[in-house]
């Protein structure tokens, strides 16, 4: 039976058909979640997509983070579940306190859209196990508010535990500091990340590549590396 791996919907969510349609492209069957609802249907992983949620008012994941659904994604992330914030959902993971620090408009004050170099900083987790530490890999970033931000002691701690996931590679793009671009908590069963590796899944829609235009697949291993931890567990 297939994994089951659910994608919230909430008001100004943009990218969850995309997250639903990487889902299946890794060969688990995606879940449609409603932001109003505290049903998480049975499903072993949640994926909490980019967007504009409730339009970005307040800050960007500010609301969302206080939606219905967000006190099950809580609870089950307190249990283990592997939970993936991307973009808005990294804004919504850190304004629910599920990873440290938070995120500003970008240094540059401009939205931004490129394909960006990545570094791998951490495999243990959830949604990074079919990565390789320090390889490079190249994800789509869209973003108006993507600068990380933290105080010098949550810095201190990142570091020190460990918790940075993945880093700019070549150009900081928005600012963020220590050329941060995702976290895990300490479990390693939450991942936020800024770019989309849900636009590098199929070949002939992802980024550039050396082989040919369009074929980047970097970002299908997410996907997949949340299957292998939901078939570890289960076994």
């Amino acid at each position: 039976m297939s994994a089951r791996i659910g994608i919230v919907t909430f008001p100004g969510s943009l990218d969850d058909r995309d997250a639903q349609r990487a889902v299946r492209l890794s060969g688990a069957e995606p879940v449609a979640l409603w932001h109003r609802s505290q049903d998480l249907a049975d499903v072993q992983a949640i994926v909490l997509p980019g967007g504009f949620s409730y339009g970005d008012y307040l800050r960007p994941g500010a609301i969302a983070a206080i939606s219905p659904i967000m006190t099950a994604v809580i609870e089950a992330a307190g249990r283990g579940m592997p939970v993936l914030g991307i973009c808005n959902g990294f804004q919504i993971l850190v304004e629910s306190r599920l990873l440290p620090g938070g995120l500003i408009r970008n240094s540059h004050q401009q939205f931004i859209r490129r394909d960006q170099r990545l570094r791998v900083e951490n495999t243990a987790t959830a949604w990074t196990n079919r990565f390789t530490t320090g390889e490079e890999i190249t994800i789509p970033l869209k973003n108006g508010d993507g600068g990380y931000i933290a105080d010098a002691e949550t810095l201190l701690e990142i570091e020190g535990e460990g918790l940075v996931t993945f880093r700019y590679s070549g150009v900081n793009p928005n600012g963020s500091l220590n050329d941060i671009a995702g976290l895990r908590n300490h479990a390693g069963n939450v991942v936020g990340l800024m770019p989309h590796p849900e636009h590098a899944v199929e070949a002939g829609f992802g980024p550039d590549t050396p082989a040919a235009m369009r074929s980047g697949l970097d970002g299908l291993r997410l996907f997949q590396s949340a299957i292998a931890d939901i078939t570890a567990n289960v076994l």
